[in-house]
């Protein structure tokens, strides 16, 4: 048998309700809106020949896959307010980091928080689970996907403001 994981991700208060509110829109007027496109192209004739009926076809399965991850997203969210600028790396918060002798800032968490400026690491990602709850000067390593150990130094830790 196998096991469902169940992942949780932080989100702010911020983005919560932002998710929440595209979440609504796609299923409410969202949804509304491609039925009647797929009923109108249907409405044209020959299904197989038909570009505007598989293009809303298209659209809408594109629609139902993100209304399906915005719910299990919004569902196992941990809801927090932006963390204490004490230095300790946690969701929510942007670390620089020396990896391989180059500084990288990320932010730890979930993409959906951030504006896509930074690059993004979910806490149970290995780079995130080895640093979530570590602190500047700390240095850790984690197994990369190609089975090396990469050490990482963290530099600082400060909260995301987005």
């Amino acid at each position: 048998m196998s096991e469902t994981v169940v992942k949780t991700s932080y989100l702010t208060q911020e983005a919560f309700n932002r998710l929440k509110g595209e979440l609504e829109e796609l299923s409410g007027p969202g949804r509304a809106d491609i039925v009647a496109k797929i009923e109108a192209a249907r409405e044209e004739g020959d299904l197989k020949e038909n570009g505007g009926y598989h293009a809303a076809r298209e659209e809408q399965g594109k629609m139902e896959a993100r209304i399906r991850q915005l719910t299990q997203l919004l569902e196992n969210a941990i809801i927090g307010e932006t963390p204490a600028d004490d230095g300790i790396v946690e969701p929510g918060m942007v670390v620089t980091a020396e990896i391989f002798g180059d500084e990288e800032t990320f932010l730890l968490g979930s993409r959906e928080i951030a504006d896509g400026t930074l690059q993004v690491y979910s806490e149970q990602s290995p780079i995130g689970a080895a640093v979530n709850g570590k602190k500047a000067g700390d240095t850790v390593s984690y197994e990369a996907p190609n089975g090396k150990q990469v050490e990482v130094k963290i530099l600082s830790a400060k909260p995301y403001s987005g």
